[in-house]
């Protein structure tokens, strides 16, 4: 009947992070509708989270004192102690990230200790169990599912290196047209005022 799927199958499209994440987005006791889509959405919640983490990292005594002046472990505590509600916990990572974003551009410090907290309380529920950076830039054991294409770091890092020699040059056109590559190869580039960095989509 084709409406099984075996967990090495999933994985060979899909991290186990992702799958976790999938699991914890519902209640326990509610059904999980299993697709392809709602696996992708639960990827782009993870990556979402996991962007905002990104280059960030703070001491326990950071991570603590702005633990205490804002109310997310709080509220994300109770979620857990109200019937593991782990929607309502997850949205609550949601609010976080958000701050995390918007101070990194006012106090990057604050951003710092508040991205901590983020990775802390995410794990509490088992994701966040890598770095960023390496979440960002893994590829499941099937390739990159959608375009059948597994690109090595080290390619994708030789593009934006010749995308950075483009763009010194002035020369907008290449530095487009490899940009376009990139994303046709499932590689997302996101510039800062730090340099390039990239994920796969």
């Amino acid at each position: 009947l084709n409406n099984f799927f075996t967990i090495r199958t999933v994985l060979e499209s899909y991290d186990g992070e992702t799958l976790r994440y999938f699991i914890m987005s519902s209640h326990y006791r509610s059904p999980l509708n299993f697709s392809d889509d709602n696996l992708d959405l639960a990827k782009s919640s993870l990556t979402r989270l996991y962007t905002a983490m990104r280059g960030l990292s703070a001491s326990d005594a950071a991570m603590d004192e702005v633990s205490q002046r804002f109310d997310f472990e709080k509220r994300f505590n109770a979620a857990l102690d109200d019937d593991f509600n782990t929607s309502i916990a997850l949205s609550i990572l949601f609010e976080l990230a958000k701050l995390v974003n918007s101070e990194r551009e006012k106090d990057i410090d604050q951003a710092n200790a508040l991205a901590q907290l983020l990775q802390k309380l995410g794990g509490y529920i088992g994701i966040f169990q890598t770095d960023a950076d390496s979440f960002l830039k893994h590829t499941p054991q099937g390739g990159t599912k959608k375009r059948g294409v597994d690109l090595a770091d080290e390619d994708i890092d030789a593009k934006i290196k010749q995308r950075n020699e483009a763009k010194g040059n002035k020369d907008f056109a290449l530095s487009d047209q490899i940009r376009d590559e990139l994303i046709d190869l499932g590689v997302i580039l996101e510039d800062s005022a730090n340099g390039t960095s990239w994920r796969r989509g």
